[in-house]
């Protein structure tokens, strides 16, 4: 009697669990419509940005053309001018990196079709393909969104703020809605028209897709970073060293080079870097989620890694939403405290929704193979709350060590009065300090969600630091944006005080 008790119990539970579980139909809505709705979003802030007037505010000018060195239409036509040439520059970039990146993608499509077959060769150029559009339109967004944040700068702080916000917003949802989108078609289509051994080869040959999205990754970000770094040092040698100029000096040509290597590495380089991140980890997930003997027949748990993102782009639109109310911006310093609010927001939304999308995709316990066979379903939230939180801790370490708000920038330019080489050791010193806390962080992460999870825990927590990714990709365009308004300010000799504005938001 108590054997069948302890039977009919387990059935029960068994039942129970199924039914909370999300079925096929509820995975695939929850995958494709916050992709839609990230698009759309991205559209609509698009189009905000492009609502904003370059006209010079004619019912400011009273009190600001005294400051102005030329006249507001001078400066108007003069902003565009410069903004114009900035896009020109950009875009002629990308057009030769993307051109050695078509040669590179028929070569090495070639190579992997006959070392691993059509399928992997497929994801492969898809994950290309993907990667290449998302970099072109944060490109696009950037150099259209630079112009106007000068342009509200003039009126005032909280203006530029909203529309470069704006503008990084575009990129950071796009780029993950796209991602989560060709990711989830490329399934689909494998599933119906490929004849593959069974869902573990499937995802294996999907694996493609990360790889293509490294590769153009490798191209963005050192090929950009090269070319933004070199341009910036040129601009500084040949205008600062050579005759004394200040920095975005109009009198420097190689200030528009170095406006357009910003975007070129940190706009089209870092997207395709964080891409790849995203879809390596993600198809590392699908792959060791696929080879558990349990997830394999549930649609949610193969779905589980795609959900994260996915569901990661409501949680940015949502933050979109709230910022404004936690974090209002009128003054300087309130800049810093909403770019951190950004991402201390999204990552507080997004740990509710790891914990209940845990315990609706996967089972009470499951296989994760020898060493592993009795996972718990909140093993795997632990595991990409731990990669959640740390990206966090990263964030601010990295601005604490960065920003001019606290002591180590304020130590590094003491020590520059000595020499410049006092201040060149002490940066380094300072550069080897900043790794101590995202290493443990790391480590800490690494361990424990391998401990518990095996490597499925791992791939799990690297999906954690990137389940806020919209907001992230957001700050991280917003940088550049703001940066080029300064540049195009002092060029088109706006005011002082849009220039203080403008570095106020790039600081």
């Amino acid at each position: 009697l108590r054997t069948e008790h302890i039977v009919i119990a387990f059935v029960c539970r068994q039942l129970l669990q199924q039914a909370t579980m999300l079925g096929s139909f509820e995975v695939n809505l929850l995958i494709v419509v916050p992709g839609i709705l990230g698009l759309v979003w991205s559209a609509k802030e698009w189009v905000a940005v492009a609502n904003v007037k370059i006209d010079g505010h004619p019912d400011l000018l009273a009190n600001q053309d005294s400051k102005a060195k030329t006249q507001a239409a001078d400066i108007v036509a003069e902003m565009i001018k410069i903004s114009t040439t900035i896009q020109e520059g950009a875009m002629s970039f990308l057009f030769a990196e993307y051109t050695y990146m078509a040669v590179y993608i028929v070569l090495f499509s070639i190579f992997l079709f006959f070392f691993t077959g059509l399928p992997t060769t497929i994801a492969f150029v898809v994950g290309a393909i993907t990667s290449i559009i998302c970099g072109w339109i944060g490109m696009r967004i950037a150099v259209f969104t630079n112009v106007r944040t000068t342009h509200q700068c003039w009126k005032n702080l909280s203006s530029g703020f909203d529309v470069a916000i704006q503008g990084g917003s575009v990129m950071g949802l796009s780029l993950v809605s796209i991602g989560v989108l060709a990711l989830f078609v490329l399934i689909e289509v494998f599933k119906g028209y490929f004849d593959l051994e069974n869902s573990q080869a499937m995802y294996e040959a999907i694996a493609g897709y990360g790889l293509g999205g490294s590769s153009i990754a490798l191209f963005g970000r050192v090929g950009g970073g090269i070319y933004t770094k070199a341009a910036d040092v040129g601009a500084d040698l040949s205008g600062k060293n050579d005759y004394g100029l200040d920095e975005d000096d109009y009198r420097n040509p190689a200030c528009i080079a170095d406006n357009v290597g910003d975007n070129v590495g940190d706009i089209a380089g870092m997207g395709a870097d964080l891409f790849g991140s995203f879809a390596e980890s993600t198809c590392a997930a699908l792959v060791l989620a696929a080879s558990s003997p349990d997830l394999k027949h549930s649609w949610a748990g193969q779905m589980y890694p795609v959900l994260i993102s996915s569901l990661g782009i409501v949680v940015g639109l949502l933050t979109l939403l709230t910022q404004g109310v936690f974090y209002k911006v009128k003054d300087m310093p309130d800049v810093e405290k909403a770019l951190k609010g950004i991402l201390v927001i999204s990552t507080v939304l997004m740990t509710p929704v790891v914990i209940l999308l845990s315990q609706w995709c996967l089972p009470e316990v499951f296989s994760m193979g020898t060493g592993y066979e009795h996972v718990k379903w909140w093993y795997c939230a632990v595991s990409i709350m731990l990669g959640l939180w740390s990206g966090l801790i990263i964030g601010y370490v990295t601005e604490y060590y960065t920003s001019h708000s606290y002591t180590p920038v304020r130590e590094i330019a003491e020590t520059q009065k000595q020499s410049a080489a006092t201040g060149i050791i002490y940066g380094l010193a300072l550069g080897y300090l900043s790794c101590i806390i995202p290493v443990i962080c790391l480590g800490v992460t690494i361990l424990v969600a391998h401990t518990l999870c095996g490597m499925f825990g791992v791939a799990l927590g690297a999906l954690g630091m990137l389940g806020t990714m919209t907001m992230g990709l957001t700050i991280d365009a917003y940088g550049p944006i703001s940066d080029n308004a300064g540049g195009i300010a002092e060029m088109a000799g706006l005011p002082e005080t849009v220039r203080g504005l403008t570095d106020c938001l790039d600081a």
